[in-house]
């Protein structure tokens, strides 16, 4: 073999093995982030998967994915037990995880808000030919509570006791999420069902655009003053879904509402947490084409009256520089 051709050859591999290290130290320095979310006929699932791609596209370094969950419950366990580095939550069940009660009852997660996502609205649905007008008209029925591990039955459990009724003993409960209730609803296998989350709701368009069934929204926002009295001052507000938000709703119904959150573990480092907020700040329009809820995503609802969960200094450090007022 000619020197030539030997320094030629050399020169390949040396450039074949710098290529692989460059390669390699590229990978090596790529984040898996886990979104935890929710179910796939909700909200937080699309919003989920939009905050992903976004994070994946415009933070170098971060492959971010969407994880389908039980919902709020299983998400502030994953990330209590480092499974999912982000999460989305409702207030009242981070509340629980950060005191470590009811669910949490013994093992507290030490979370921090990232960002304070859109208001989750209560939905008490049924539909005509089931005999309910009224939260009292639940009695005897056979309910969907949500999921095991979602916040929806956090919050129905807690909108049930406040309406005077008992959930074990004037119920025939079911534990469904949002797609199976409804599914379960349409076959007459339950007469209602509870979902909280954005509008609209895909699984509840889906039931009021059925042929041949009526949607009914049950009212329940004279449940709010007792359910803050017991659990908290502010956590629970009351709010409406207006009319037409959903196929055959012809009235506004008058509803309890809680504040979704974004959360990671409070180790999360500031500079990453920095970085992940302005991102997502900065792109919502791009997640709003995932789900339009993201539009309520804005600087003014930044701020620690919307959470009763801790701030991450990375996220308040950005949002103050931003502008809000924290």
């Amino acid at each position: 073999m000619s020197k030539r051709l030997g320094l030629s050859l050399a020169m390949t591999a040396f450039g074949v093995a710098f290529g692989a290290a460059i390669g390699g130290a590229a990978l090596a320095q790529q984040q898996n982030i886990a979104i935890a979310t929710g179910g796939t006929g909700g909200v937080y699932y699309p919003m989920g998967g939009g905050m992903a791609n976004v994070l994946s596209k415009h933070l170098p370094g971060i492959n971010a994915t969407a994880r389908v969950t039980g919902g709020s419950v299983d998400n502030l366990k994953l990330v209590g037990t480092g499974q999912s580095e982000v999460a989305f939550t409702m207030v009242d069940a981070a509340r629980d995880a950060l005191k470590g009660e009811d669910k949490f009852k013994g093992n507290p997660v030490e979370l921090r808000t990232l960002m304070v996502l859109y208001p989750n609205r209560m939905h008490v649905v049924s539909v005509e030919g089931k005999g309910i007008d009224k939260m009292s008209d639940l009695k005897g029925k056979r309910v969907s509570t949500g999921s095991p591990g979602s916040a929806t039955e956090v919050m129905a459990f807690r909108v049930i006791e406040a309406a005077g009724l008992d959930r074990d003993k004037d119920l025939r409960r079911e534990r469904l999420g949002v797609a199976e209730s409804t599914n379960a609803l349409k076959d007459g296998k339950i007469d209602a069902y509870f979902w909280v989350g954005g509008l609209p709701t895909a699984a509840v368009t889906d039931l009021g655009a059925t042929p041949g069934v009526k949607l009914k929204l049950v009212d329940h926002s004279d449940v709010v003053e007792k359910m803050n009295a017991k659990y908290g001052a502010g956590l629970y507000s009351k709010g409406v879904i207006p009319a037409k938000t959903y196929p055959g709703q012809d009235k506004d119904n008058q509803i309890s509402v809680v504040q979704n959150i974004l959360v990671a573990d409070a180790k999360m480092p500031e500079k990453q947490v920095y970085d992940i907020v302005k991102t997502l700040f900065e792109k919502r329009g791009d997640i709003a084409l995932a789900h339009g809820e993201a539009k309520a995503i804005v600087l003014d609802t930044q701020t620690k009256a919307n959470t009763t969960i801790p701030w991450h200094p990375g996220a308040e450090k950005y949002f103050i520089e931003a502008g809000a007022k924290m």
